[in-house]
């Protein structure tokens, strides 16, 4: 068995350029690991180190070293069949044994070599053999054909092959395809096309039309010197990456930074050659932003910015052609380029002949959801819950900027600009907004609400945009709720996770002084009838982002539960940060490690009785205080007043939001609490007395568990 070198390539019609690399590292890494599988590569070895994958945009292929030309064959024990069934009453083969073992190659000869035993409760035969290993065409083929299946392909197409009867289905058509076992062809098969070692390069300057590749380890050297192709998609990347960077650096400026649209581009050339283009710097006139995104969606240009940031009127094009003289390949981008920012320009002095409140009616006519009722409908919740959330936090004169703001957040929808790129609303509106004279509060408020979008990304600037973009997280996410649309798995159309992980943000994030429990009860208060639904799925849904916040940022996961309660949404989120440090420093010292276990064993003692405690419930609202005429012990008397003192100064301390100094507090009742359980029987057959006792176990859990649940954090 000799080992060299493999190189397969699918060579294609031009492959989509947003799969193309996912298609690329799905195709190289399902070969190694079904050649792997196959024992025809080292499966110890991290397949990261002994394969090379290749992706252009007209070619899959992969390399992958020492591919052996036969697997080693395998000794095996195979189950056949239980003994009742495999031999007959006189111990002879039954007619099933000899029929398995011809589909295995054998005959009754080997019966007498057949060996028996238990498989779970029954007798079984088995089958000793040596299994020949996959020879390299088997494996090879095997894994073709499992890596194209394997391929991430959404959708696929179906084509005729030459002959003119047979249809094939894959992506885009296949050409040709190369299988080199070092210098040795392969002769496998695949969508209709027989192996060879023939290629093509660059459309137009490849030395020749057709590329016959010498061996596997010739592949990329051969297509970068004689195809003029860059096979490698990092390699071409890096690329690219290089001469923008260099080509902006010539005119002192910087390409935008766009990690999608390097992929994309990196994707649609298989020689780059970056070139400098400009336009008339009056278009400079309209927002950058609509300026910078036509060039990007619909040129795929690089837009050049200034040391502050600015737009200029120059740009990057990623050319696939290296022609000695490029000033036609440059005009002829130029000339492309400018329709489209003077569609740019038609749209934006379109658009501001038209306030943007003009505008608000006009949702009454575009559709949100058929259960929710029109984009006029749900703008007008968002706007009532906006101007109670502004109440709340700023009072009149903030409520009545969150209402204004409210109302025109989403009129940009039926603004051109907004028609032709949909990614600009809010940012658009923005613009309209200050054109018609409002003032930046409001202004930013309209492009801010929709923030955060993504992980990582800006909150509000100023107090309008968060009330606007609460409101507007929480109207879908109480919305969608209340009419069934909860996510599964990994299905989220409505992007539920992502409005509820920018609520939790926001109230972290800004400290906001509101609570998560008033919130939900403001949407649901603005929901129709039929889409309140209850209030508890919306809540636990979004403290489970809050969890996920938390322990993303290390803290610990018993800590963030103790504070994450029903009872902790009634406080306002933002303090919880605070609570969580505290509660983890306070446990780690022996008193409140025995507080925590001491809790743990009163909430389960409460729970047994039926008259368990809610966290965070204040001794003052429990229905009844213990008779202290009915202690007969010290050790209760001792711990109510040990409550009484320190559970009091606690309480203010909470209050006051000095919660390790609440927590501190504590402390004093770790020894009471200690001879309490040492000394008193709590489930005693007097019925007054063990009432009297649960009631005292109530105050204790009510007093010591203000900041956190402790009983969650015994170790």
């Amino acid at each position: 068995m000799s080992n060299r070198n493999l190189l397969v390539e699918l060579f294609v019609e031009e492959l989509p350029p947003k799969s193309l690399h996912r298609l690329g590292k799905s195709f190289a890494q399902d070969m190694w690991l079904k050649l792997a599988h196959d024992s025809l590569v080292d499966k110890s070895q991290t397949y990261g180190e002994t394969y090379i994958a290749y992706a252009s945009p007209r070619r899959l292929a992969v390399w992958i070293k020492d591919v052996l030309s036969q697997a080693p064959d395998r000794q095996i024990l195979q189950k056949l069949m239980p003994v009742s069934v495999a031999l007959d009453a006189t111990g002879n083969a039954t007619p099933a044994l000899l029929k398995k073992l011809s589909a295995l190659g054998a005959d009754a000869s080997v019966v007498p070599t057949l060996k028996r035993h238990m498989d779970g409760k029954t007798e079984a035969m088995f089958f000793d053999r040596v299994v020949p290993g996959a020879t390299l065409t088997e494996g090879v083929q095997a894994a073709l054909e499992s890596a194209l299946t394997a391929l991430p392909i959404p959708k696929v197409m179906g084509y005729q092959l030459a002959d003119g009867w047979s249809t094939v289905n894959f992506v885009r058509p296949a050409h040709r395809l190369v299988a080199l076992h070092g210098t040795d062809i392969v002769p496998v098969s695949a969508l209709g096309l027989q192996a060879g070692r023939s290629t093509q390069g660059h459309r137009f300057e490849a030395a020749s039309a057709m590329l016959e590749i010498r061996d596997a380890d010739s592949y990329e050297a051969q297509m970068e010197n004689e195809g003029a192709v860059t096979p490698s998609f990092e390699k071409r990347r890096a690329e690219i990456a290089r001469q923008l960077a260099a080509a902006a650096a010539k005119e002192n400026l910087k390409p935008i930074e766009d990690d999608a649209l390097l992929d994309e581009v990196t994707a649609l050339v298989e020689r780059p050659n970056v070139l400098v283009g400009k336009f008339e710097a009056d278009f400079l006139e309209v927002p950058q932003e609509c300026l910078i995104l036509t060039m990007k969606a619909n040129q795929k240009y690089f837009p050049l910015l200034d040391a502050s940031g600015k737009l200029t009127n120059k740009f990057l094009i990623v050319s696939n052609i290296r022609p000695a003289d490029a000033s036609l390949v440059i005009g002829g981008n130029e000339r492309v380029v400018r329709p489209r920012l003077a569609d740019a320009k038609f749209f934006f002095d379109q658009d501001r002949q038209k306030p943007l409140d003009s505008r608000v009616h006009g949702l009454d006519k575009v559709v949100y959801h058929n259960k929710l009722g029109t984009q006029g409908e749900r703008a007008g919740r968002v706007q009532a819950i906006a101007f109670k959330i502004g109440q709340l936090l700023g009072g009149d004169a903030l409520a009545a900027q969150a209402d204004q703001a409210a109302l025109l957040a989403k009129a940009d929808l039926l603004t051109d600009m907004v028609g032709e790129f949909p990614e600009l609303q809010g940012i658009m509106g923005r613009y309209y907004a200050q054109h018609d004279g409002l003032s930046d509060d409001i202004a930013f408020a309209i492009e801010d609400h929709y923030r955060p979008r993504f992980a990582g990304d800006e909150l509000p600037r100023n107090m309008v945009g968060l009330c606007v973009a609460l409101a507007d997280k929480l109207e879908t996410l109480v919305g969608m709720f209340g009419i069934g649309q909860i996510p599964t798995g990994d299905k989220d159309p409505f992007a539920l996770r992502r409005h509820a992980f920018g609520v939790v943000r926001m109230l972290i994030e800004r400290d906001l002084p509101i609570s998560l429990l008033s919130l939900i009860d403001i949407a649901r208060a603005e929901m129709p009838e039929n889409a309140r639904g209850d209030w508890a799925a919306p809540l636990h849904f979004v403290l489970d982002r809050a969890q996920g916040y938390f322990e993303e940022r290390g803290f610990p996961s018993q800590a963030v539960n103790s504070v994450l309660s029903p009872w902790g949404a009634a406080s306002p989120l933002g303090q919880l940060p605070s609570i969580v440090e505290a509660a983890t420093a306070f446990v780690a010292s022996p008193e409140g490690q025995y507080l925590a276990e001491a809790n743990k064993r009163i909430t389960n003692i409460l729970k047994k009785s039926g008259f368990d405690v809610p966290f965070g419930i204040s001794p003052r609202d429990l229905k009844a205080a213990p008779n202290t005429a009915l202690f007969q012990q010290d050790e209760e008397r001792t711990l109510f007043a040990s409550l009484l003192a320190a559970g009091e100064v606690s309480l203010k301390l909470r209050k006051e939001k000095s919660f390790t100094a609440a927590l501190s507090a504590l402390v004093p009742l770790s020894q009471p609490t200690k001879a309490f359980f040492d000394k008193v029987m709590v489930n005693v057959e007097q019925l007054d007395i063990r009432d009297n006792r649960i009631t005292l176990l109530q105050h204790a859990r009510a007093y010591m568990n203000q900041v956190a649940d402790l009983s969650l954090m015994a170790g």
